[in-house]
């Protein structure tokens, strides 16, 4: 009995699918108060790019959100009114910033950190 693991508490499940959903549609919505959502609700994301890149601009910071939220070249150009090749070079110029090599997939680095 000592081993039993304790159940997932359904309650705080869906406060943080919630929470997920709230984020996605700020994105979506291209709001200004996404990057301050995300850093209350995952402090450690900016920390780590901060250990990686300090110094990066808010601007830097929110497109990183749109990466870690698996959010496609075309959905990130659509929600920030931009074409999708101004999309391509930032994620190009994120990856020299932050030191990803360019074989690696950069959604699933952005999963990892």
């Amino acid at each position: 009995m000592k081993n039993k693991k304790p159940e997932p508490n359904l309650e705080d499940l869906n406060q943080k699918m919630l929470v997920q959903d709230e984020i996605i549609a700020l994105a979506k919505a291209n709001s200004p108060r996404l990057l301050n959502k995300f850093r209350l609700v995952y402090p450690d994301f900016f920390e780590k790019l901060s250990a990686i890149q300090p110094g990066l601009k808010n601007s830097e910071l929110i497109f990183c959100i749109y990466l870690k939220l698996n959010m496609t070249t075309k959905e990130i150009a659509t929600c920030i009114f931009v074409t999708p090749k101004a999309i391509q070079n930032r994620k190009n110029r994120i990856r020299k910033k932050l030191n990803i090599p360019s074989e690696f997939d950069i959604y699933k680095w952005f999963n990892e950190i």
